[in-house]
Parts: structure tokens; sequence; C-alpha cells
């Protein structure tokens, strides 16, 4: 499991019954660690890759087996989640938050909960 993503899930200060949206899943080590920590919770998680979401719902077949987890594949210019509203919303070297981090926050503006925490994590691969 990746040291450095264990660490960002630690700064995320998930509550047992937040729903998190996670932008740019990959093959869903995160989506692990969040999911062990929600309850009542759920994690939806996206991505653009048709391969990566396929490696993130087997990786975490069981939470999503239980409702607890969801992959989609989409990209943020382009989901479309409904009515579905989010309390925390993270992002892992996204290279739209990073570049233009209003233009990405706009995007997510109509999928936040009131209060809702949107945090994005960039650095450089070692």
């Amino acid at each position: 499991m990746s040291e450095r993503l264990r660490g960002v899930v630690g700064q995320l200060a998930i509550r047992p019954g937040d729903r998190v949206l996670e932008i740019g899943c990959g093959q869903g080590v995160a989506a692990t660690l969040v999911c062990e920590l929600l309850s009542t919770g759920s994690l939806t998680a996206i991505d653009r890759s048709t391969k990566m979401i396929e490696a993130a719902t087997r990786r975490n077949a069981s939470y999503v087996a239980s409702g607890r987890a969801e992959f989609l594949i989409a990209s943020l210019e382009d989901m479309n989640l409904g009515d579905r509203r989010f309390d925390l919303v993270f992002a892992v070297r996204v290279g739209l938050f990073h570049r233009d981090p209003g233009r990405a926050n706009a995007l997510l503006e109509p999928w936040l909960a009131p209060g809702a925490r949107v945090l994005s994590f960039f650095d450089v691969p070692v």
C-alpha cells in the first residue's frame, strides 16, 4: 500500500458518514483506504481511463458489492452525477487542480453539499 496515499487519506479527516468524491482514482488504492474509514458514508470515484476504473472496481469489489463505493468512467469536465452531493472531494495528482484550481473548483460546484471540503494534492513523482 502506498505510504504517500496513506498520508493523503490521513489528511482528509474523513468522518464515517461522509459522502466522498475522488477525482482521478487510478487503480483505487486511495479509494480502499477511504472506504475503510466509512461506515454509513459512501465513495464515488471517477477516472477517465476504462482500465483504471476496471482495476479500481476489482480492487474494491467488496465495497462495490456493499454499496459503499462506485467507480465511474468520467472526467471532471464531463461528469454528470445527477442530484448527488458530496461532503468531501479530493484529487491526487490531477493536473487541472494544479494548473487552474479556480476552474477545477467551478466544475465541482454543482455537486458540493453545504460546507463541503475540497482538497487537492499535487506532488512530483519520485
